[in-house]
């Protein structure tokens, strides 16, 4: 029997909290492969996925390979796939099981109805460590709720509430025909696999539940502000391969979808842009600069309306940014949204 839904679990040195994720995962039962991604681990991380593999041989699956990184875990686990349906879970977060349950029953139904859904979507729930507080993202006033539909039906997305790899689940063989390949070595890597795989996707759903929770807060996350920081030329790197991916609107027949990708990658280089500001470092703003004007010369349309809209203040050239209002903006998004 063909497995529903593949989760592949990429794992770097996870010993300490890859076992709660695996674990709620587990209760999708024989009708999900989890492929849990050791990916060059130094601690016990390895021999966990080992552990899981041999207890659970029909649904666990251990894969050891050399350090690639997130990209190339994710990679791994889409190469390793038979399910119809794939997710990632990193290994620091879980799934709520009964909202599992509810999705799970809905994918059965699609197959069984051979309803195609190439793009599953759920609400995710920030779990912050630091206050012990959670809220959840939901799409209920920007999508349809339970049924299928297509680009044409969506409404606009806030800024909070576009779709990240926590909140979907794609059909496998989508993502393979997009010709998706993450870059290794490489974090902030999930905005690519939000954005590339969509002009493939001809129809979505919508569930209004809780599904994925996104552990948040820890010292050395990848969204921590400081990590950030420090690792700010990978996410240039990874702006510059979305502005690359596509041009917009030529290539996205849709307009709707064609305004929500041109939209979420001006997001996207709008939060680089802030946190390039925020380090205060001379040479970051003038990487600032210079990531305008690759996005510029791929959009000069866009460019320009984003500079005269609300979102121009990043777009523009350093000596005509008020620092202290981008930083005081800034924190106070963060306090309100809880981002990182």
């Amino acid at each position: 029997m063909r497995k529903i839904l593949s989760f592949a679990v990429p794992c770097y040195n996870s010993q300490d909290y890859m076992r709660h994720c695996i674990d709620t995962l587990l209760s999708g039962g024989d009708e999900v492969e989890i492929i849990i991604v050791d990916d060059g681990s130094k601690d016990d991380t390895g021999r966990i996925a080992d552990e899981y593999q041999a207890k659970y041989p029909g649904i666990c699956k251990a894969v050891h390979q050399e350090n690639k990184g997130h990209g190339g875990a994710v990679n791994t686990g889409l190469e390793h796939a038979q399910g119809i349906y794939f997710k990632v879970v990193d290994s620091d977060d879980w799934v709520d099981t009964a909202s599992y349950a509810q999705v799970l029953q809905r994918l059965k139904e699609f197959l069984a109805a051979r309803t195609r859904v190439d793009l599953f979507i759920t609400n995710y729930v920030y779990e912050h460590v630091e206050d012990g507080k959670s809220h959840s993202i939901g799409y209920k006033h920007v999508l349809p709720q339970d049924r299928v539909i297509g680009w044409d039906s969506i409404g606009h997305f806030r800024m909070d509430q576009n779709l990240l790899m926590h909140s979907v689940i794609y059909r496998t063989k989508v993502l393979r025909e997009s010709g998706l390949k993450l870059p290794e070595h490489t974090f902030y890597v999930d905005n690519l696999f939000v954005y590339v795989p969509l002009p493939f996707v001809k129809t979505l759903y919508y569930m209004d539940t809780d599904f994925y929770r996104y552990f948040i807060g820890r010292e050395d996350q990848s969204v921590n502000e400081r990590v950030m920081i420090q690792r700010i030329d990978q996410q240039i790197y990874v702006n510059k391969l979305m502005i690359d991916a596509y041009s917009i609107p030529q290539d996205i027949p849709n307009r709707k979808l064609a305004r929500y990708m041109r939209s979420y990658l001006a997001m996207i280089c709008c939060i680089t842009s802030v946190l390039l500001i925020v380090s205060g470092k001379p040479e970051n703003l003038q990487k600032k600069k210079e990531l305008w004007a690759y996005f510029r010369r791929k959009y000069p349309h866009s460019y320009w309306r984003i500079r005269l809209g609300a979102r121009g203040m990043f777009s523009n050239t350093p000596d005509k940014i008020s620092f202290r209002l981008v930083s005081k903006i800034y924190q106070m998004a963060r306090k309100i949204y809880k981002f990182n």
